[in-house]
């Protein structure tokens, strides 16, 4: 029973964190004058895979980065398939021009990498460095254009209405945290009463409870009008998990597990992303591929559990 408590918990602390976010994101980003896209990508991206990063922090010091890896590739799956998936059938969203050129194809080269590194069935400590190497140059390309594209200054903008969206965004981050862990530890826990493995549990209920910062702010974002910053923040968090959650993992301890096993996951993320990619000459995600990626998410977990046996 408590387990299900903390469950209902874990999803009331996601609604009205993510609610706090939005508001703080849209404000930070008027304040520093940069494309709220940039600051999905980032900053939002980076909060909402701190969950994530708690679990390949935690799995790797108890000797289990393969439930870190699980995680992060679930997570992926989850971001793209179920949370992009559920918000377009709220309606179709617009994606920029630099998501697409920066972002998409680092997102879907990323898990790809993860699959050639994992052919021997580790991926060591060097490898984790050469996968963190290039997470901060793409880091950096983002941050070397948000400074590029600043838009003029405004000083006439209060103080309070300066500070006031950091104030929305931690407290915001703190509800979604909160949130993930709280589902995190609800689900474990009855996963394991069933006598589940590790590394499904991270790729099924763990990634789920790890993005419900991204499904309950993207949500939230749809429904605000906010599109760019939902988005945002599901490449972003996709880039993040791929890359540097398990090159973290990774470092801390060799992720050792089958190749066979990981193939399925490292596959739906990719076709995943590519359902989720614009029509040509459009820019839009329409609501039918919403309704194929929940489908996709569907198959995908269903294709785990016998894959697993």
């Amino acid at each position: 029973m408590s387990d299900y408590l903390l469950l209902l918990a874990g999803v009331a602390s996601a609604a009205i964190g993510g609610e706090f976010f939005v508001r703080g994101a849209v404000g930070i980003a008027s304040v520093l004058r940069i494309a709220p896209s940039i600051i999905g990508v980032t900053i939002a991206a980076f909060a909402t895979s701190s969950p994530e990063l708690s679990v390949a922090v935690n799995s790797g010091l108890a000797g289990k980065s393969q439930l870190s890896l699980g995680d992060a590739l679930g997570s992926n799956i989850v971001n793209i398939s179920l949370v992009l998936g559920i918000t377009l059938l709220i309606a179709g969203i617009p994606v920029g021009s630099d998501v697409l050129k920066r972002d998409m194809p680092v997102a879907v080269l990323a898990p790809l990498l993860t699959g050639i590194l994992l052919i021997d069935g580790i991926i060591d400590r060097l490898e984790g460095l050469f996968m963190f190497a290039i997470f901060v140059a793409w880091m950096a390309t983002t941050v070397k254009q948000a400074l590029k594209e600043r838009a003029p200054s405004n000083s006439k903008v209060a103080v309070t209405k300066r500070f006031l969206p950091w104030v929305h965004v931690f407290a915001g981050l703190l509800l979604l945290v909160a949130a993930g862990r709280l589902i995190v530890l609800s689900t474990t826990g009855i996963a394991k009463d069933f006598g589940i493995d590790d590394f499904i549990i991270g790729a099924t209920l763990v990634a789920f409870g790890t993005s419900v910062p991204e499904l309950a702010s993207t949500v939230l974002a749809k429904i605000k009008g906010h599109d760019e910053i939902g988005v945002g923040t599901v490449v972003g968090s996709n880039i993040f998990n791929s890359l540097f959650i398990v090159a973290v993992a990774a470092i801390i301890r060799p992720i050792r597990v089958p190749l066979t096993e990981v193939v399925p996951a490292i596959l739906f993320g990719i076709l995943s992303l590519l359902i989720a990619l614009p029509r040509r000459g459009t820019g839009w995600v329409r609501r039918r591929q919403g309704v194929l990626l929940v489908l996709m998410y569907s198959i995908y977990v269903t294709t785990l559990f016998f894959f697993s046996r």
